[in-house]
């Protein structure tokens, strides 16, 4: 079947400075946490809550966010190996069979829900002295719009890509059927990016290209989602009365973010984990379910207005 788009997906790893190479997923990081800290600051000033307090409130959730997600890909999804090789949870290095830098691979979204969660609970007590409901409503305006960022993060780096489809929202990623040290093989290229560049424009390996299956970006589909979820929470924040209702906004996010998560693992690669164990769902639906529960419980449960 012919493909109306049939894009060929292999960017470049980043911004060459020529110095200095700005990594376009660390690029979507940053992005997400300055956008999140301009949203909360308007809160901050909205509520007449001290912005000095939000200095706090950044690092805390940045490091929530970086540690939670980390210890969740190594506890969910690969503790198989991690269990031994303790050193490298923590550390951007392989030791064995070669020692060998490999950055931090493997972030799981479930994880840094749970720390952030967590940290919030002492924000609130040590720095905020508010209830721990009355940050997490609004903290998850700006989780929800990072959300976005880390996803197209995931589809520049090519990862987390679907399932192989006949659809013609197909996308052909290079750099997920190729490994580095593949495409330096077949194409006899030494530079493992001029030779990702060969066989993704070269007509002398189109050969090649037709290896690489058609799959799902999955990332743009979750990313598109997620707009809408912001766009949403957002609206109800500024414009409605929803932020009154203790646990409502966070409730909300929970439903919709998870559930959007649950569907379009339908649609994804297997990431590993647990699933062969359980059947019937991924282990990103599993983990999902508890967080789509405990959401409906706060939405239906959220009438009361916050009393400060």
């Amino acid at each position: 079947m012919a493909h109306a788009l049939n894009i060929v997906w292999n960017p470049s790893e980043g911004i060459d400075l020529g110095f200095f190479v700005i990594r376009f997923y660390s690029l979507m990081f940053v992005i997400a946490f300055g956008l999140g800290w301009y949203i909360m600051k308007n809160i901050f000033e909205r509520e007449n809550e001290s912005v000095e307090k939000l200095d706090t409130l950044f690092i805390w959730t940045v490091l929530a966010t970086l540690i939670g997600a980390r210890l969740g890909h190594v506890l969910f999804y690969d503790w198989e190996y991690y269990r031994n090789h303790l050193l490298e949870i923590f550390l951007p290095f392989r030791f064995s069979p070669n020692f060998e830098f490999t950055g931090f691979q493997g972030l799981a979204s479930h994880g840094a829900a749970i720390s952030i969660i967590i940290t919030m609970y002492y924000y609130s007590k040590k720095i905020l002295k508010r209830p721990q409901m009355w940050i997490l409503d609004r903290i998850v305006i700006p989780v929800s719009s990072g959300a976005i960022f880390v996803r197209l993060g995931n589809f520049f780096n090519s990862e987390i890509v679907g399932k192989e489809t006949d659809s013609d929202f197909g996308i052909k990623f290079v750099r997920d059927y190729f490994t580095p040290n593949d495409a330096v093989n077949a194409t006899k290229i030494a530079n493992p990016k001029e030779a990702y560049h060969a066989i993704a424009t070269d007509p002398k390996f189109s050969e090649l290209l037709q290896q690489v299956p058609v799959k799902h970006p999955a990332q743009l589909y979750e990313a598109v989602c997620y707009i809408f979820v912001f766009a949403l929470l957002f609206f109800l924040y500024w414009k409605t009365n929803a932020r009154e209702k203790s646990g409502y906004l966070f409730g909300l996010f929970l439903v919709l973010l998870w559930s959007i998560r649950f569907i379009v693992e339908y649609v994804k690669e297997s990431q590993g984990g647990f699933e062969s164990a359980l059947g019937l769902f991924s282990t990103g639906q599993w983990l999902s379910i508890p967080f789509i529960l405990v959401g409906l419980y706060f939405v239906f449960t959220s009438e009361k207005p916050v009393k400060i």
